[in-house]
């Protein structure tokens, strides 16, 4: 019994054992270039997207900024008459009797087909907001082969959607009956907006003097935009038709919704 006791007292006295730490195997050299060369990766990645995201969003608004300045800066010189550039000269236009539009001023003027890269006109659409573009230098081009403002046929120009400040990001979100003003030396066109189309990359009938009908003779006075889509992507092309339904000279002042931010 004596020795019982013993044994448990000992038992008590003794310091309680600590569990023996598991020593961590060490990684291998294979594993730890792995491991460099995933964090790597993580911040190529981190750069890729920061890089994306000035692309598509302060830099678009950046370029947007200076297209808009640009362009009031042109249509202030016409309104001033200081406009340092050699105008394209300047026809009436000969409608044929099939027109059926009418025009208070008169038979809007037609601008001879500038050189390339000339800035001509400045394009206006409410709908896409404050900003404005002009043609050809600041974001919108005109496809050379096709008419001029204010002339029987089809004025059709282009211009990107690739990100925040792209000219015809909100090209999508038109509604029938809204305005497309463009503004030359001469004053302003407006154009009605009446629907969209989309076609392939090589649907190029889009930009005939009637659109998508080949060989056919005009007798409307039309404007087609066109981008890419989906954003981003491009697979396809979106489309944007309208047609001439007012024309003021610039002795007339602006059209009165977009008075405000004019040079007029």
């Amino acid at each position: 019994m004596s020795d019982l006791l013993d044994l448990v007292n000992s038992a008590e006295d003794e310091p309680p054992k600590r569990p023996r730490r598991q020593k961590t195997p060490r990684r291998g050299v294979a594993s730890r270039i792995v491991g460099v060369f995933g964090e790597l990766l993580i911040t190529a990645g981190v750069l890729v997207l920061l890089f994306l995201g000035w692309q598509f969003s302060l830099n678009g608004i950046m370029l947007s900024n200076h297209q808009s300045s640009d362009a009031s800066s042109l249509s202030q010189s016409w309104a001033t008459g200081s406009g340092s550039s050699t105008p394209p000269s300047t026809a009436a236009a000969s409608a044929p009797p099939t027109t059926t539009a009418s025009f208070p001023f008169g038979e809007p003027p037609v601008l001879a087909t500038p050189s390339a890269a000339q800035e001509f006109a400045v394009v206006y659409v409410p709908r896409f907001g404050s900003d404005f573009k002009k043609l050809n230098n600041g974001g919108a081009g005109h496809y050379p082969s096709t008419q001029m403002p204010g002339q029987v046929g089809n004025f059709a120009i282009a211009a990107h959607r690739d990100g925040w400040g792209s000219p015809f990001l909100k090209i999508n979100e038109l509604q029938v009956g809204d305005p497309i003003y463009v503004e030359t030396q001469d004053g302003w066109y407006t154009y009605t907006f009446r629907g969209l189309e989309y076609v392939t990359p090589y649907g190029v009938g889009v930009i005939d003097p009637v659109p998508q009908v080949p060989g056919a003779t005009p007798t409307d006075r039309l404007i087609t935009l066109t981008s890419c889509n989906p954003l981003y992507i491009a697979s396809e092309r979106i489309i944007a038709y309208g047609v001439l339904t007012g024309w003021q000279p610039r002795s007339a002042g602006a059209p009165a919704e977009i008075a405000g931010i004019v040079g007029a």
